[in-house]
């Protein structure tokens, strides 16, 4: 089912926190929205459920207006960060709860309901109660809860964040898997890059109730509209540089303490713009480099973090960038070492300033 948000405006008291947001989703599209906290991604998101209802615009699934329907009837099934389970109810009567709920019983009920916990690996803990399981069996109930109903539309508000960091790549992996198998339109609020990257058909980056830029996790990295997005998504050197033209696409940059050619990635035109550089794109040696545009600098810092090392580097006159060097010998330059920077006109983009 898609989901079409037209011209949306939500307020809390007089307070406006989205305005004038419109959005398509695209059937079966696991979409999520990545931004900061207070940004108003989980606003956005119970709005889609209806929890909170719309100041203005409307809301559509598959071109019927629910924007004035209670969530019950929203076909959605939802997944909270906090779980929600019932801690009275054993695991097969939490997840049991939603059929329950629209009518169901017998039968039916308890083998959709023994189904749906083999989906999530825990058909062997139906009679336990929450407290006697972990954080990640808990909210693999609470995702079995939302989807043994068979929901048109998935929303899950940070259904991560509260655990652990090896467990959150096993429980991302299985709603990737569950979400791809059973082609559920899904919208994903999270404020981590690497979950949004890793799981998403689409992402949404979202700044002070807006969406900055849509794209894929590819389009969202490698080619940030903004110097919000490129800071969030990743990591990025920002140099405000002044610009002239060159040949093939490309602009000369000049941010005082050198001059390189960039890709000119900007929407517009103009004499400034920012010079956006992934750490992981420099490169780092004790000669210059052939093919690449090459300067000067001197290693201030590193930081060994075992498959990379972090350089901060200073070009001098105040300004310092962040390198990232992977592979073999990537901890050789050591603080105080004179070095050459080598930086790729292809992978340095100059976007607005």
């Amino acid at each position: 089912m898609g989901i079409s948000i037209e011209d949306l405006t939500v307020t809390y008291g007089k307070e406006t926190v989205i305005s004038g947001l419109s959005l398509n989703i695209p059937e079966g599209c696991f979409f999520t929205l990545l931004g900061p906290s207070g940004c108003g991604k989980t606003t956005l998101l119970r709005t889609i459920a209806g929890f909170v209802p719309a100041a203005g615009g409307r809301l559509k699934f598959n071109g019927t207006d629910v924007t004035r329907l209670p969530p019950h009837k929203r076909a959605i099934g939802m997944v909270f960060q906090d779980y929600a389970l019932f801690p009275d109810k054993t695991v097969n009567q939490n997840v049991a709860y939603g059929l329950h709920a629209r009518g169901e019983r017998g039968d039916s009920v308890s083998r959709k309901v023994a189904a749906a916990l083999e989906r999530v690996g825990l058909g062997h803990l139906g009679d336990r109660h929450p407290a006697a399981l972990s954080g990640g069996q808990r909210q693999r109930v609470a995702l079995a809860r939302a989807l043994v109903i068979k929901p048109a539309v998935l929303l899950m508000d940070e259904p991560l964040s509260n655990l652990d960091a090896k467990l959150r790549i096993q429980i991302r992996e299985t709603i990737t898997e569950l979400q791809r198998e059973a082609n559920i339109t899904t919208v994903f609020v999270t404020h981590d890059q690497e979950e949004a990257l890793s799981m998403s058909d689409l992402i949404g980056v979202m700044n002070r109730g807006a969406i900055e830029q849509i794209g894929t996790p590819q389009d969202i990295y490698a080619t940030p509209r903004t110097g919000y997005v490129a800071d969030f998504v990743g990591s990025a050197n920002r140099l405000a540089a002044r610009l002239r033209p060159a040949a093939d696409g490309l602009v000369e940059a000049d941010f005082g303490q050198g001059r390189i050619l960039a890709t000119d990635a900007r929407q517009g035109t103009g004499d400034e713009g920012l010079v956006i550089l992934r750490p992981e794109s420099l490169h780092l040696s004790l000669a210059p480099q052939a093919n690449l545009q090459n300067l000067p600098a001197t290693v201030r810092s590193r930081q060994y973090l075992g498959s990379k090392t972090s350089y901060r580097l200073d070009l001098g006159k105040g300004l310092e960038l962040v390198a990232e060097l992977h592979g073999p010998g990537h901890d050789a330059f050591h603080p105080g070492t004179p070095v050459n920077l080598g930086i790729d006109a292809a992978q340095a983009r100059v976007i607005a300033a």
